[in-house]
């Protein structure tokens, strides 16, 4: 801002437009970002955040999550495969009535047949006969249908196999997370017991000395004559 600008300013003149107001918005909406950033107590987990670092509960638990990933995934692969099955082999119970309905239709075509050739003025022997043929068709292609199925819920069972492998590289990683956390636990393990161990002081020399928890030196006087006088 140059010195004419800042003149006006201070005199009234100059114009405080849409310019000025969306820089102080912008400022605000910053400022406002950067202390829900830095909002521990309000926490959520983004990529876009670097501090504070994700408090240690239940959701956060990265080896917890993998542990549950695996343990849920494994459960819902095990029902997936028993509903597979239960398809499959519904498909071959099918299969088997199948046959024996197409056996009947042709033992019925044979007996029409039969029946036609000694009455051949009747044409409803006829007519069953062509009907018989059309169900024969019409169950030759079902017959394909329920085929189809059980090959489709073997070629299921066979990619979820996969899972199984999913799982595997899962536990993989679990074992390198567990290797490096015990690793960096013995790495910072210290002779004494955090029980025996002293606390830390409040105030070491050369600390800010504008924290109101600090005693200066009046309170220490303060505290010496206050001794002084028991």
């Amino acid at each position: 801002m140059t010195q004419e600008e800042l003149d006006k300013l201070m005199d009234g003149d100059m114009d405080l437009g849409d310019d000025a107001l969306s820089m102080d918005d912008g400022d605000a909406i910053e400022s406002d970002a950067d202390s829900v950033q830095h909002d521990s107590d309000n926490y959520k987990v983004s990529a876009d955040n670097s501090w504070p670092p994700p408090p240690p509960s239940t959701e956060n638990k990265v080896v917890h999550q993998l542990d549950d990933v695996t343990k849920e995934s494994e459960e819902k692969a095990s029902q997936i495969f028993d509903m597979l099955e239960a398809i499959s082999n519904e498909a071959m119970a099918i299969e088997e009535k199948i046959d024996s309905v197409s056996s009947a239709l042709n033992s019925n075509i044979e007996l029409f047949e039969k029946l036609l050739t000694k009455f051949p003025n009747i044409p409803h022997f006829e007519e069953q006969i062509q009907k018989s043929k059309v169900a024969i068709e019409n169950i030759a292609v079902i017959s394909d249908n329920v085929s189809t199925i059980g090959m489709n819920c073997m070629s299921a069972m066979d990619v979820m196999q996969y899972q199984d492998i999913h799982r595997q590289k899962i536990e993989r990683v679990i074992n390198i997370m567990r290797a490096l956390s015990n690793y960096m636990n013995k790495l910072f393990e210290g002779k004494i017991d955090d029980e025996n161990r002293v606390s830390s002081a409040k105030h070491i020399h050369g600390d800010d000395t504008s924290n109101k928890d600090i005693a200066d030196e009046d309170d220490i006087e303060a505290l010496i004559a206050a001794f002084g006088k028991k």
